[in-house]
């Protein structure tokens, strides 16, 4: 039987293309939503290329709904070999303006979603597996306006190094995606973007310039295609054909005293 992928976040965007690739790669596709409309269409694509594929609709953020879809999946494949976390929100706006639902909203989906899903799936990959959560350079580097979203992608980076090495006795590889590409939910951001370059009568920043939905989905078939175990923990940056390896935080500065501590950072500081 081919590999089962469970895809949250599956209707639309990079989520959309990841499961209409995969189908094409030969695998069984559960395609995850909030809207049966969407689900319906995409598994519509999906069955005219002869792909096979289920839907199922389900909040994440709702732990009981997640329960319920993976034990539907479970029940039909017999077992799950791919979970990628896709689905997500925003709610942008600085902090002193946030409300707790905007910060409790994207928390759930992002963070919280991530949890549900892998803590049901996990019983079922009885035969070893991928894992696949999507990251931001939010999460990496900060962005301001996103605090909720930066925490909970920041959140995930710890999710992915601790049950990389967690699970990586059972043969289950986790890693991470940072991906750059226009969707419906960067394309605001990027417009934005581009118009207040555009006022400036500035260049639009290269970093800004991203690939396409398809890019990330044809890096997800490459790395669930590679058979090296040792390939886990990772956080990978994809724009277009460009893939960047971010590196795990480092300590800089050892065994320093107070004093010394900051004495070396002041002289680093003149220094750049």
């Amino acid at each position: 039987m081919n590999k089962v992928a469970i895809i949250t976040g599956a209707t639309r965007g990079i989520g959309r293309s990841i499961a209409l690739q995969l189908c094409h790669a030969g695998y069984q596709v559960i395609v995850n939503g909030t809207k049966q409309e969407r689900i319906d269409q995409v598994l519509h694509e999906i069955h005219q290329v002869g792909g096979e594929a289920m839907g199922y609709c389900a909040n994440v953020a709702d732990p009981l709904a997640v329960t319920s879809m993976v034990n539907s999946v479970n029940e039909k494949y017999g077992c799950v070999d791919v979970l990628i976390h896709n689905a997500g929100n925003l709610h942008d706006e600085r902090c002193i303006r946030m409300t707790d639902e905007e910060w409790k909203s994207v928390l759930d989906v992002h963070l919280n979603g991530a949890f549900y899903t892998i803590q049901r799936v996990l019983p079922h990959m009885q035969h070893g597996g991928d894992i696949i959560l999507m990251t931001s350079t939010a999460g990496l580097t900060g962005s301001i306006g996103q605090v909720n979203y930066s925490a909970a992608k920041a959140g995930i980076l710890g999710m992915i190094w601790t049950l990389a090495a967690e699970l990586k006795r059972n043969r289950i590889r986790v890693n991470g995606i940072s991906p750059a590409a226009l969707t419906d939910m960067t394309r605001p951001v990027i417009e934005h973007i581009q118009d207040k370059y555009a006022r400036r009568n500035e260049p639009f920043p290269e970093y800004w310039q991203v690939g396409e939905p398809n890019d990330i989905a044809r890096f997800v078939v490459a790395l669930l295609a590679q058979s090296d175990e040792d390939l886990t923990g990772e956080i990978f940056g994809v724009n277009g054909s460009k893939v960047t390896r971010w590196q795990k935080p480092a300590p800089d500065f050892f065994d320093n005293t107070i004093e010394r501590f900051f004495r070396t950072w002041q002289h680093q500081k003149g220094s750049q």
